[in-house]
């Protein structure tokens, strides 16, 4: 399949799908996630394939969420906000084998999301994580929270999302939030390295792990659902709006004007 915002390739046995675009950081819009969801789906089942690698294209950008061009209410492709954001997240975790998210660079907003999701995040020293949803009128109210919070903890889980500040890589890896930082040049070979390593293990056994590690933060997912339902109506408002018309703007939001 060609691919307009993505790039697949297998090596051995490793599936590397990357966010193939770098003159936005690598922001995701409708398309994009469709891709994604393809790849993905098409890696999981695919039974020479014993691990998947998501990463971004370029030096500057893991990804950085939702290209806030293509975001005018809602996105502009299909889903519940315009984005197939829970399909996205849901193949990430159901896809029976493990998924090393590779991040060379920036991981934020959804970006980030997506990289505390994959079974395990490997990192440049160069890479920045954070998030900016209250900073943009957004929030990822599912994965990207409740999970999240799984992850790092409740307290550092509820400042990364209140504060909005961004975390260097040695900041994510002793806050648990990455399994190995590395120095910049040597990122692609660490990764390859621990793909590697994986191949060498039982594939069964590796899906059933991932099956019972899941199985104790399913509950998420109803949470995620709910809350789309809820982000879908906060994006119509002019609250939220004014922090994507800020951001387009390069100007500080005024949020509290549209407050009632």
């Amino acid at each position: 399949m060609n691919y307009q915002d993505i790039t697949y390739e297998v090596k051995n046995g490793a599936a590397y799908v990357t966010i193939n675009r770098p003159e936005v950081y690598n922001a995701f819009r409708g398309t994009t996630c469709e891709e994604l969801i393809q790849a993905l789906t098409k890696a999981a089942w695919d039974k020479s394939v014993g691990v998947i690698v998501l990463a971004g294209a370029g030096d500057k950008a893991f990804c950085t969420g939702g290209d806030q061009s293509a975001h005018d209410g809602q996105y502009d492709g299909r889903g519940i906000v315009g984005l197939p954001v829970e399909e996205l997240q849901t193949i990430l975790r159901d896809a029976p084998k493990p998924v090393i998210a590779m991040v060379q660079g920036y991981a934020i907003g959804g970006g980030n999301v997506l990289a505390t999701i994959c079974d395990m995040t490997i990192a440049s020293e160069k890479a920045v994580f954070g998030q900016v949803g209250p900073k943009v009128g957004s929030v990822d109210p599912g994965h990207g929270t409740a999970y999240l919070a799984r992850v790092v903890g409740e307290k550092k889980a509820r400042e990364i999302w209140y504060m909005c500040r961004k975390y260097s890589a040695q900041e994510a890896l002793e806050m648990g939030l990455v399994n190995k930082v590395v120095p910049h040049e040597q990122l692609a070979d660490e990764v390859q390295k621990w793909c590697d390593e994986i191949m060498e293990k039982s594939p069964t056994a590796l899906a059933i792990a991932k099956r019972s590690f899941n199985a104790d933060t399913e509950s998420i997912r109803g949470i995620s659902a709910l809350g789309m339902q809820t982000l879908q109506l906060y994006y119509n408002t002019e609250e939220s709006q004014e922090g994507v018309k800020a951001f387009n703007e390069k100007r500080k939001p005024d949020f509290r004007k549209h407050t009632k």
